[in-house]
């Protein structure tokens, strides 16, 4: 037995907001997750079948995303099938309980499984686990689920929940369908030639994939125990709890909701008074960019979240494969906005995004994991081995100098002793509520200069050259002093094409407790190194009164 409040203490002060070591940099021992992969072949984005396997989402780009509308035919079948009314879940939980929610697992390489053993030992109490967007890369085919989902999940033993992604939506949604709600595949439709969008997006559309049943029946029989048992009603539910609602909805490929599923959202949120948090497979807030979720018929499921008489307190997305959190003051009242999605694929640089103040929200509240700075680092010595350019490398030192020039405020360890910074002389805990790359932004009286882009990083042995600074504009963390996007072509493909396979892996999940009317979450981390298997770092922590 885990006592996950001890665990979280003795995280705090292992995290990458104090040391080095806590961010995975000095891994002298690999961790165990590599005796329960199930090959030493990685996953990669690099090859060309894969790109062509993932079509789907280029084509639901140019032509149009039927996603809604294959949606509504599962939902006629599930409901023709008998599934809940609302589609209501109610796990069997206690007064005080926690779960866990950890976005974006499947490529079933090292990524996913170096999570694994951190998530068995935080969540061996917990009443069940949700996986918030992209359950099976690439194309959520349900003969990748042995692999990817029940083997690397074996251990957990308590029911898992998902909401689609979506990559699990390049399937038609039939590998999710089968696996989470036990429903077999909908009919084919012909559909004849047409010059229509949908026509030509119908000649080069991917296909859902026949499910080798034999091998999924083997594979669920590594999840068989009637504890870890669980079918959901549809591809999007509400998980009642006592004090709590937790709703998934499903976005598609493009991040948009289907007009009944809008209707199911309004119905489900104003009818229920108890608090709620939203998880989606498509973040509201991520890299400093609102992303509200238009619902076909008009509104948005911000609109809904926003709504007082709904109560939300938090909505969690996945598909950005990091960590990040955005408190927006919504009318005097807060709500927590998270990504979650580092539960397994490749990492999502955080040194590029910009200073924060989307929604109101100052930097100084941001958080994010990776720091920018090890993120900045990180992708410095993959990309000067792979471009063999040595004077691409940044140190973690100097990435977190460099980004706190950068967006202007403190690194949170201080360079060259890999201990946390100081404000006023006076040591600072890693989880004070203040900025997300740094400490205080200058705001509480520290070392850092007015909180603006450009105030000079904390004092320390790292001394900004020439060359840094160049490194840095070609890695998409400073800006050209000509205009190209380096930083969102960086996060949107670079990142995507540089999947690894050795640690550090900046990977993360959320565990969430309820007890005594108050919501408290706690972020993760796991580094595929045995230091941060033995003790997961704690990267963010927040509490939300219900």
């Amino acid at each position: 037995m885990v006592d996950v409040e001890r665990a979280a203490e003795a995280g705090r002060r292992a995290s990458s907001r104090v040391s080095e070591e806590g961010a995975g940099w000095s891994c002298s021992q690999i961790g165990t997750f590599q005796a329960l992969r199930p090959s030493r072949t990685g996953f990669s984005w690099l090859r060309p079948a894969v790109l062509w396997r993932s079509r789907n989402e280029i084509l639901a780009q140019i032509f149009g995303d039927p996603s809604n509308e294959v949606r509504a035919r599962w939902i006629m079948a599930r409901r023709a099938q008998g599934a809940d009314a609302g589609f209501r879940i109610r796990p069997p939980v206690g007064d005080g309980y926690s779960f866990l929610i950890v976005g974006d697992t499947g490529e079933g390489d090292a990524s996913q499984y170096a999570v694994v053993p951190g998530l068995l030992k935080i969540g061996a109490e917990t009443s069940f686990a949700v996986i918030a967007s992209d359950v099976i890369y690439p194309t959520g085919s349900g003969n990748e689920y042995p692999d990817k989902f029940f083997r690397p999940y074996k251990d957990y033993p308590a029911p898992i929940y998902a909401i689609p992604g979506n990559h699990d939506w390049y399937d038609g949604l039939g590998g999710f369908m089968r696996v989470f709600c036990d429903a077999p595949a909908l009919e084919a439709r012909a559909a004849g030639f047409s010059l229509s969008p949908a026509g030509l997006r119908g000649l080069l559309w991917k296909k859902p994939e026949p499910i080798d049943e034999a091998r999924l029946a083997a594979a669920r029989a590594l999840r068989a125990r009637p504890e870890q048992r669980a079918a959901q009603p549809a591809p999007y539910w509400v998980i009642e709890l006592p004090g709590l609602l937790l709703v998934g909805i499903d976005t598609g490929i493009r991040g948009t909701l289907d007009r009944e599923q809008g209707e199911w959202l309004r119905e489900t949120s104003r009818a229920d008074p108890r608090p709620k948090i939203l998880i989606t497979g498509k973040p509201i807030y991520d890299r400093n960019t609102y992303h509200p979720c238009p619902i076909d018929g008009g509104g948005t499921v911000d609109d809904i979240v926003r709504d007082p008489a709904c109560n939300y307190v938090a909505a969690i997305g996945g598909d950005t494969h990091n960590y990040q959190r955005y408190p927006v003051d919504v009318g005097g009242r807060v709500i927590q906005y998270v990504v979650s999605g580092g539960g397994g694929a490749f990492m999502h640089a955080t040194h590029t995004i910009p200073r924060v103040d989307v929604g109101g929200v100052h930097e100084d509240d941001f958080r994010c994991y990776p720091l920018r700075g090890d993120s900045l680092s990180f992708y410095s010595k993959l990309y000067r081995r792979r471009l063999r350019m040595r004077w691409l490398y940044l140190t973690p030192d100097q990435g977190l100098v460099l980004m706190s020039r950068q967006i202007g405020n403190t690194p949170p360890r201080r360079p060259g002793t890999g201990e946390a910074p100081t404000v006023d002389g006076d040591p600072q805990t890693p989880l004070d509520g203040q900025d997300g790359e740094g400490r205080d932004g200058g705001r509480n009286g520290g070392v850092a200069s007015a909180g603006q882009p450009g105030s000079p990083p904390a004092q320390g042995p790292v001394k900004i050259t020439a060359r840094m600074k160049w490194a840095a504009r070609v890695l998409g963390g400073w800006p050209m002093p000509f205009r190209l996007p380096v930083g969102r072509t960086f996060h949107r493909w670079f990142s995507e094409l540089s999947d690894w396979d050795t640690p550090p892996f900046f990977k993360s999940f959320l565990h969430l407790s309820v007890e005594s009317g108050v919501l408290r979450v706690r972020c993760f981390a796991a580094t595929g190194c045995l230091a941060q298997e033995i003790q997961p770092p704690v990267e963010d922590e927040f509490t939300i009164q219900l």
